[in-house]
């Protein structure tokens, strides 16, 4: 059984009682009842009970007394929420209990919850120092630069981290961008450039979407690998130059050698270790250490923000089709508009508060699933805003349907277009 109840300070006991295990649960938590309520394991399952608390308990916004609990469901006790999951792998050296205490201090981008994740970042860390190269894999927006970041600085190297957008640099630049050029070299050339990876020297290399290097520029950057020299364009003579690679996409690299739109060989000088990075809508354990980061940036005196429970509640429901920077976006235009006060609903997008919305709708304060073809339709839709900037007549000539759909559509998933149409290219 596990007791979750009103402490002088975060606490965690472990005790046994008549041959059971117990968990007790004390929270700092003036709105939680000294003992607020039990998870109790009934059969093959956990049962969450209010014991008659002052304030109540709720299940995913929903007041409740006596539950059954789904994986993922969100538990409100007083002004706490806990995030309940039914099983978390994890081997016997890592320890039993985590205090996001101990990430304060750490690296931003390598602090999580999720045991699974916790150990790529271990092996990040020990692969950072080396001079393996390392392919940060997953959905635009899921932080993959900040680890980068991360990366670099747990290197030691001496240079600066050069990030280089490969999909954002025209073909026709692309070689002159990369290696530089000299004068004379072709028009406009006025005067020498030492291009991006020679400015990287002695440090890191990011390439953010290589999968959109162009064919041509990958031959002519393999060499760059496995000679560890740039001929600059107009140059004859090549020039040494010390990097490290750490690359970043969205695609599936794999996938793109086999279509034979990625050189194999460049593939395998890139890919030494390849991490995914899950999405935010499954990193939601981690939210309150994310939203603490992104507060230090955002906020001058980020410690002062407080949270109403109905704008947690809605944080923790939304789906965050756009990541870590959506997060961002939504977390700066609230922290402005709350001012002084409390952070709530009305200081969130429309998107994020029609989630609440929905939930609220639901029979026992759970959503349904989206099926298979929803869950593709709303991929569908996400990447076609994202390529059109919110353009709804342009998404709606290229799926062929009339307007009215498309905004129904994204009413539906909880979407919303300034968020796309704020999306760099």
């Amino acid at each position: 059984m596990v007791s979750v109840g009103r402490g002088p300070a975060n606490e965690v006991i472990r005790a046994r009682a008549e041959g059971a295990r117990q968990l007790k649960l004390r929270v700092k938590d003036p709105w939680m009842s000294g003992q607020h309520a039990n998870l109790v394991q009934v059969s093959d399952r956990w049962v969450l009970e209010d014991t008659n608390s002052r304030n109540g308990s709720f299940l995913n916004g929903a007041k409740t007394k006596r539950v059954i609990l789904a994986d993922g469901d969100v538990i409100e006790l007083g002004h706490t929420f806990f995030l309940f999951r039914e099983r978390a792998p994890r081997n016997e050296e890592e320890p039993l209990d985590l205090d996001a205490a101990a990430f304060r201090a750490g690296i931003p981008g390598l602090a999580t919850l999720l045991p699974a994740l916790a150990r790529d970042f271990r092996i990040i860390a020990k692969l950072a120092q080396s001079q393996v190269s390392i392919v940060l894999a997953g959905e635009s927006g899921t932080g993959k630069e900040v680890l980068a970041k991360a990366i670099h600085a747990l290197s030691g190297r001496k240079g600066p981290l050069i990030a280089v957008n490969c999909g954002a640099i025209p073909e026709t630049l692309i070689e002159s961008e990369l290696f530089g050029y000299r004068k004379g070299a072709f028009s406009g050339a006025t005067g020498d450039r030492p291009g991006l990876i020679r400015s990287a020297d002695g440090g890191t290399l990011f390439l953010d979407e290589i999968g959109d290097l162009p064919l041509f520029s990958q031959v002519a950057f393999l060499r760059v690998l496995q000679e560890k020299q740039v001929t600059p364009v107009g140059g004859v003579k090549p020039i040494s130059v010390d990097i490290r690679t750490c690359a970043a996409t969205h695609c599936d690299l794999e996938q793109l050698v086999e279509e034979g739109k990625f050189r194999t060989d460049l593939f395998s000088r890139v890919s030494g270790f390849t991490l995914p990075l899950p999405p935010l809508r499954e990193r939601r354990e981690d939210l309150g250490l994310i939203i603490g980061t992104l507060l230090g940036r955002l906020a001058p005196q980020g410690e002062k923000v407080t949270f109403r429970p109905e704008a947690v509640r809605a944080f923790l429901h939304y789906d965050w089709p756009l990541n870590m920077r959506e997060l961002e976006r939504c977390l700066g235009t609230a922290v402005v508009l709350a001012g002084n006060d409390p952070l709530g609903p009305e200081h969130l997008p429309a998107s994020v508060r029609e989630a609440m919305a929905a939930l609220a709708t639901a029979p026992d304060g759970r959503r349904r699933p989206l099926s298979a073809s929803e869950i593709a339709q709303k991929a569908e839709l996400v990447a076609l805003l994202r390529e059109h900037r919110g353009n709804v007549s342009a998404v709606a000539r290229a799926l062929g349907k009339q307007r009215i759909q498309i905004h129904r559509w994204i009413r539906r998933h909880g979407l919303e277009l300034s968020s796309f149409r704020d999306t760099p290219e």
